[in-house]
């Protein structure tokens, strides 16, 4: 059908000369407009929305006295933290009334470049779910690692006209904008000057260089965490995201600041979700509750999660139940306990009482497995050895991905070598390049980690997902890491030269293309595992933990695959302490 014809039918079924495709029936209706709950017949054809009130329609569907809001949207998510392809991140979602993402591939990208952007594209491209992609604007996320690749603007000039592209991803690099470094303005001009929205990442930034960071067209930010943050942003015309993850969890700080004024700039995001959470507590249906739950007007809280994310990436026919609006709904019980029972997009049955209904077309995982590339590691390529018996140790801090940097006494073997097995409380970490075989080992010292008699190792390692592995002794360490080169990356567990448990991620050594229930499951049983066969700290996450210790821009102190790296000055300094 051409798009004149189209055009034609739709006027002509908003007319009654034409019936609808479906017509819902005994239904209310919110109006994210209006800011007001209607009831109303809702005709439908095309895959839009075509109007209200009765018509003649080839199919009719009683929605039971239900509530109809638009498809829920989560403003700035990256699918790989779920640790599963986007095929079962999608099975996790559309029956939570999640229709729409805006996703950032930073994590693949950090391992295999624009390949990496342009499987995520081709993997989502014929799902029900919409996925809209921002393109990782910090690959690698700092020049003091290894990433798999680098990604500078010519780079992602070819990607920004690809479809289902938004924008560029969140500017990480907010020292780089502050100080107009030319690499970071010519993938911001490269942005502005095709139209496109910017995201923002500016934590703890504010005054004068929060000032020039929103003056460099930066338009949103996902890490605030004060009211106070939320106001400032507002004020210099950003839009705020509310994020409830499965790390960081801000919503319920940040509703404190939100106002009927500044509601309207407001959106809800997730950022990292990882599988159990997916499944135990939901998706942006779990922000709803909670945002309710602590006192937020319910069609606030939905605009927020619908056409405040749609106005702000600019999806003009998203967002809303109103004619020329795509199809997108959630019928639900209640506006409290938000549980959709029928999903639909474009008109079509999705997903009914949380199951997938809709058939969810599989991607091949080829151009995207078997990334782990390791140098020849000998029994030698973790020794430590210190000129002194006193170290930079970086102290964990429970339920925080911040840590401490601690100067500690250390006993040293006749060698000068640094034995975990000799001072306890402390453990040996490694970062292993892993992308490109380099051979770069950087080492360091944890304190409050606490594994013992073994070792734990994973490939998910931000942001350039490089080998992560903690363990009390070398030869643990090595087995660990000579598993997840075996499985093409992955989860693992060694204890006393034996792996005890293991989970493959094929995809970049960051996803499993199992089923979310399977790889939650798994995780279950593995961190069970850590904590009572391994003797990792009880208040202590170990994998997400042993995650982020390789992130240099969370202070204060990180290890990467160059070396220990004091965030706090910007710069690698020594394992040895010098006072």
């Amino acid at each position: 059908m051409s798009t004149t014809q189209a055009l034609k039918t739709r006027i002509d079924m908003a007319m009654g000369r034409e019936p609808v495709d479906l017509l819902v029936t005994n239904v209310k209706v919110l109006d994210v407009f209006s800011g007001t709950i209607f009831e109303s017949p809702v005709a439908i054809g095309q895959g839009e929305f075509i109007g209200f009130g009765e018509y003649e329609a080839r199919e009719v569907l009683d929605a039971g006295g239900r509530t109809m809001l638009p498809g829920l949207i989560d403003a700035h998510v990256h699918l790989e933290s779920s640790m599963v392809s986007p095929r079962q991140f999608a099975a996790c979602v559309l029956p939570r009334g999640t229709t729409t993402v805006i996703a950032d591939p930073h994590e693949i990208a950090n391992v295999l470049g624009a390949d990496g952007i342009r499987y995520m594209l081709e993997a989502t491209r014929a799902l029900p779910l919409d996925v809209r992609i921002m393109l990782p604007s910090c690959v690698p996320a700092t020049p003091f690692e290894n990433a798999g690749a680098v990604l500078n603007a010519a780079d992602l000039a070819p990607l920004l006209g690809l479809h289902g592209v938004l924008g560029l991803g969140e500017v990480m690099n907010y020292p780089g904008v502050i100080h107009a470094d030319p690499q970071v303005l010519d993938k911001l001009l490269l942005a502005h000057q095709a139209g496109r929205m910017v995201d923002g990442h500016s934590p703890g930034v504010s005054g004068r260089e929060l000032t020039a960071y929103a003056a460099a067209g930066i338009r949103s930010d996902h890490e605030c965490s004060t009211p106070e943050e939320l106001a400032e942003r507002v004020r210099l015309g950003l839009y705020v995201l509310l994020r409830e993850g499965s790390a960081a969890r801000n919503l319920t700080t940040l509703l404190t600041g939100v106002t009927p004024e500044n509601a309207r700039r407001c959106l809800l995001c997730t950022d990292d979700r990882e599988p159990a959470d997916l499944l135990a507590r939901g998706h942006i249906d779990h922000s709803l509750r909670l945002a309710v739950r602590s006192g937020l007007d319910p069609v606030t809280a939905v605009r927020m999660a619908t056409l405040n994310t749609a106005e702000c990436y600019g999806l003009a026919h998203k967002g809303a139940i109103a004619p020329a609006y795509q199809a997108d709904f959630v019928l639900m019980d209640d506006l409290y306990d938000f549980v959709p029972q029928q999903v639909y997009v474009a008109g079509q049955l999705v997903a009914a009482q949380g199951r997938m209904i809709a058939d969810l077309p599989d991607a091949s995982i080829q151009a995207v497995s078997s990334t782990v590339h390791l140098a020849p590691l000998g029994p030698d390529s973790l020794e430590l050895r210190l000129d002194r018996p006193r170290a930079n140790v970086i102290g964990l801090i429970p339920d925080s991905l911040v840590t401490r940097a601690l100067l500690r006494d250390v006993i040293l073997d006749g060698n000068g070598r640094f034995l975990p097995h000799n001072n306890p409380g402390l453990s040996k970490l490694a970062v292993i390049e892993r992308h490109k075989a380099t051979g770069n080992v950087g080492l360091g010292i944890i304190e409050g980690y606490g594994v013992r008699g073994g070792a734990i190792a994973t490939t998910i390692a931000h942001d350039s997902h490089n080998i992560v592995v903690a363990g009390d002794n070398d030869a643990d360490m090595l087995t660990a890491v000579a598993d997840i080169q075996a499985m093409g990356g992955g989860v693992t567990l060694c204890r006393a030269g034996e792996i005890i448990a293991r989970l493959p991620l094929p995809i970049a050594g960051l996803m499993s293309d199992r089923p979310a229930c399977e790889v939650a499951a798994q995780l279950g049983l593995m961190l069970q595992a850590a904590h009572e066969q391994l003797g990792v700290e009880s208040a202590i996450q170990p994998f997400m933990t042993l995650s982020f210790l390789s992130l240099p821009v969370i202070p204060e102190l990180k290890l990467t695959d160059t070396g220990l790296f004091d965030v706090r000055s910007f710069r690698h300094i020594g394992v040895c302490a010098t006072s």
